[in-house]
């Protein structure tokens, strides 16, 4: 007798097409008021601007949502969590998301990647297609 497990996948988790995610060639204007408010929790206000200055004008790169994630130590947050599950909305109706915003850690000092904007778009997009490219805007901490 030939016994299959059914497996049901829930509709968020169900992979999609690489095709299926789209970015914006730019991250939005209100990323980055975003990603200040959100460094400023960690460094002073000033280098929290200046951070976000230095983002405006950083270029974009593709990086994997995997590897987003393992240098940032962040936990992948489940498909139906509100904000995972707005993206993984707007990418199934084919709308662009933004381009993530990072800070670059210090590997020697033993300091994650910073996503200062797009943690919820990271995680979107590995539950699409973990290898997939995600565009974002990364910057070295320096000073800050």
């Amino acid at each position: 007798m030939d016994h299959h497990l059914n497996l049901v996948v829930p509709r968020a988790m169900a992979p999609a097409p690489a095709s299926r995610q789209r970015w914006k060639e730019k991250p939005d204007d209100h990323d980055y008021p975003a990603a200040e408010d959100y460094l400023s929790l960690s460094t002073s206000p000033a280098a929290a601007k200046m951070l976000a200055r230095r983002l405006r004008a950083a270029p974009i790169v593709n990086r994997k949502a995997k590897d987003l994630l393992r240098a940032s130590r962040l936990p992948l947050l489940a498909p139906d969590n509100f904000h995972v599950a707005r993206d993984l909305k707007k990418a199934a109706d084919g709308r662009l998301l933004s381009p993530v915003l990072c800070i670059r850690g210090l590997l020697r000092a033993g300091i994650p990647l910073i996503v200062a904007d797009g943690y919820h778009r990271i995680c979107a997009s590995y539950h699409l297609d973990e290898d997939a490219d995600i565009p974002c805007r990364i910057v070295d901490l320096g000073r800050a």
